[in-house]
């Protein structure tokens, strides 16, 4: 398909008598060509730059610092937001939370967690796959196009099912919250450092998660790399704790982001799904998002309403529960009274 597309480019200026553009259409279409197979592949030019530099790409350690490269520089901008940018108008205005500034305080707490999760456990798992783990081989041609984006995104839904599943579990299970996943919530509205302010276990799923789902399509090892930091950005963007308008929950369909997740800070027991909402719509643990400035849609409104109802008809039916329950508990104390003093039992 790409190669068809390629030649029909360079067919189409020669068929117009462009005699000018035909050399230089040439030269331009020559870098999407896999060298020695002659094939048209437009990821070539982004696969060609690792020539040169193979053994330290195909070193299982590779991955890793990228991943972690990635991550700081996703971070650093905005970190700096948060610590000089509280009387940055022209960015407040889009904090979900504004009412609740990023304090140092409590981004060292989530610096300091995150370091020692990396240094504790990432390290010994970091020298664990050198030691025991070969170096990938590296394919000669790029993934096709269409094989590189439907990989991307089949990876993307199946990481997305199994965290919802791992995020719910450990929501449900009071031990699991408990003793796991309840660090991540000790943060009502989150900023960046808090989206690996994880417990050790929780990071190592997370991470688990991340390597193997392009695995089960046998995605190129390009691929995989993009989903990895594709996952990465998408993480931090979840917990920066701001609504800009060209974030993807603006303007993608079935899209949380970073309205949905800092909900779910708020309300623990919604919005499970990491990055879509097709699961928790049909589970029936969706919670509309709060928007730039606090504000609060009438949908969120409406549902913070039904919700509040539901309580108040829980505890009602509760309370009836109990006044039953205590008035047949009266009613068979007054009649094994009766029985043991000789008294005819009366009809309450």
């Amino acid at each position: 398909m790409e190669t068809y597309l390629i030649n029909s480019t360079v067919d189409v200026v020669r068929t117009l008598g462009l005699q000018a553009l035909t050399e230089p259409v040439e030269d331009y279409v020559s870098i999407f060509r896999v060298p020695g197979s002659g094939e048209f592949r437009f990821l070539q030019p982004v696969w060609g730059l690792r020539e040169g530099w193979e053994k330290h790409l195909a070193h299982p350690l590779f991955p890793i610092l990228l991943s972690i490269i990635i991550y700081l520089l996703c971070m650093l901008p905005w970190m700096v937001v948060d610590l000089f940018g509280n009387d940055w108008k022209w960015i407040q205005r889009y904090k979900i939370q504004p009412d609740k500034p990023v304090t140092w305080p409590q981004m060292r707490r989530a610096i300091v967690l995150t370091a020692w999760n990396h240094v504790l456990y990432i390290l010994p798992i970091s020298v664990a796959q050198c030691v025991w783990s070969p170096d990938i081989e590296l394919p000669k041609m790029p993934p096709g196009l269409w094989e590189f984006c439907w990989h991307q995104y089949a990876s993307l839904v199946v990481m997305d099912l199994e965290y919802f599943l791992w995020h719910a579990l450990h929501h449900k299970i009071r031990f699991l919250y408990r003793h796991v996943h309840s660090i991540h919530h000790e943060y009502h509205s989150p900023s960046v450092w808090v989206t690996q302010y994880l417990h050790p276990w929780e990071l190592v799923a997370v991470g688990l998660f991340t390597t193997t789902s392009p695995w089960l399509f046998g995605a190129h090892p390009l691929t995989q790399w993009c989903f990895m930091l594709g996952t990465i950005y998408i993480s931090v963007e979840a917990h920066v704790g701001y609504d800009l308008p060209f974030m993807p929950h603006n303007w993608a369909p079935f899209w949380g982001g970073a309205i949905k997740h800092d909900m779910h800070h708020q309300r623990p027991r919604t919005n499970y799904q990491p990055f879509f909402t097709w699961w928790d719509l049909m589970l029936g643990t969706e919670c509309p998002g709060q928007l730039a400035g606090g504000y609060k849609p009438k949908e969120l409104m409406d549902w913070d309403n039904r919700k509040r109802d539901e309580v108040r008809m829980r505890r009602d039916a509760k309370r009836r529960q109990l006044e039953l329950e205590q008035q047949l508990l009266q009613q068979d104390v007054t009649g094994k009274f009766n029985e043991a003093n000789g008294i005819e039992r009366k009809t309450l």
